[in-house]
């Protein structure tokens, strides 16, 4: 008798700068991937670590096979964005890997650098339906609002934005527990709607490596 065959599922590795990207990925990933790939998370202990650590982590994944991505997913954070990019883009090459950015078109790619502008809390402000599911007292009209109208370009910081809302709101008393905020909106997020620039530019690339675009 001829012994069954086991499956191959497509595989895609995230390089997450914190907790609550890996939270929020987790919720929004099945809303944009078939059940049949399978999605592995490094999470770092923070932006610096994430730097620090990501150039030694890319040369030990040398061994993957072609048919697995690596999408490395970093907050700007107010940073110069073509360096950051530059940086990310060259720890890559430097492991032997063809980038996104750097593939010649209709040839294959292994890794995709995507930078969440300025902080992955602008995703949350780009879809307020979510954002106000989670937290009702968020007014209606906030995106209409100048200051919200872009969520990539929120003055001051996205994250600070978002937690000042949410204490003048009084849902929290203090800092806000990141994680725990990122599960609460993630689950509402509809990635069609949302409205950050930089997210599309992620959801661009994470079908890119699944052949759904180029």
């Amino acid at each position: 008798m001829q012994e069954a065959q086991s499956e191959i599922y497509m595989r895609i590795k995230f390089f997450l700068e914190e907790p609550s990207a890996e939270v929020t990925l987790r919720h929004i990933l099945p809303k944009i991937l078939s059940p049949d790939i399978i999605c592995i998370f490094h999470v770092f202990e923070g932006k610096d670590d994430m730097l620090e650590e990501l150039p030694k982590l890319m040369k030990g994944h040398q061994w993957i096979p072609n048919d697995w991505r690596i999408i490395v997913l970093i907050d700007e954070d107010r940073k110069d964005c073509h360096e950051l990019k530059a940086y990310l883009e060259k720890a890559a090459h430097d492991a032997g890997f063809v980038t996104k950015s750097s593939a010649v078109p209709d040839k294959d790619f292994q890794v995709v650098n995507r930078i969440a502008i300025e902080e992955l809390e602008a995703w949350f402000f780009g879809d307020i339906e979510a954002l106000r599911a989670a937290y009702p007292k968020i007014p209606k009209n906030l995106q209409s609002k100048a200051r919200f109208r872009n969520p990539d370009a929120i003055r001051g910081g996205t994250y600070e934005a978002l937690e000042r809302l949410l204490i003048q709101k009084k849902y929290f008393k203090g800092r806000i527990p990141k994680p725990t905020v990122a599960q609460n909106i993630a689950r509402h997020m509809e990635p069609s709607r949302n409205r950050s620039k930089s997210f599309q530019v992620f959801v661009e690339g994470l079908k890119a490596c699944i052949g759904e675009i180029c």
